[in-house]
């Protein structure tokens, strides 16, 4: 039996089209699970979410960001945001979270995209009442791929990125 977990991260894409279908409350409430289950550094959990699915909402955070278009036209989208006096690794813990949402929906069929920075969407802490010790690191909008999912990641050789021991020696 192949390893389902390598399979998710070998095959996740970034979708940016999506079917008008409506996400499932138990699908999008796993999905915010797998964020919540996420490790991180010293069990901190600096993490807030916001899970959006009501359509007006989905068009209001969609005009407040760049990826504006395709999020408004999502099924759903989480707002991730970390707690930013909670640590240094606040960023990286919900970076992992993110990650952790992304293949958790994958496995469920349905597509994600990592959209925004944290700093450069204040707009939408303020918009979606998040308090100030929050900033929002990123906007992942879900949805069922619009179409069949066709591609093949453009990937630099496993040799050019890893290697063994000390850099420069090739991985075995």
């Amino acid at each position: 039996m192949a390893n389902e977990v390598f399979e998710a991260v070998r095959t996740l894409m970034a979708i940016r089209q999506y079917a008008d279908r409506p996400l499932p409350a138990d699908v999008a409430r796993r999905i915010v699970e797998a964020g919540q289950l996420t490790a991180s550094a010293s069990n901190v959990q600096p993490w807030h979410f916001i899970l959006v699915r009501e359509r007006d909402a989905l068009r209001k955070l969609g005009s407040l960001i760049r990826t504006g278009p395709y999020t408004a036209n999502a099924a759903a989208a989480v707002i991730v945001a970390y707690e930013k006096e909670k640590g240094e690794f606040g960023i990286s813990d919900a970076s992992r979270a993110i990650q952790s949402m992304m293949l958790a929906a994958w496995g469920d069929g349905v597509g994600s995209n990592w959209t925004g920075f944290a700093g450069r969407l204040e707009n939408v802490r303020v918009e979606f009442g998040l308090p100030d010790v929050y900033d929002v690191l990123a906007v992942v909008p879900l949805g069922y791929p619009k179409q069949k999912v066709i591609g093949k990641k453009k990937r630099k050789p496993l040799g050019q990125v890893v290697s063994a021991e000390r850099f420069g020696t090739p991985l075995a």
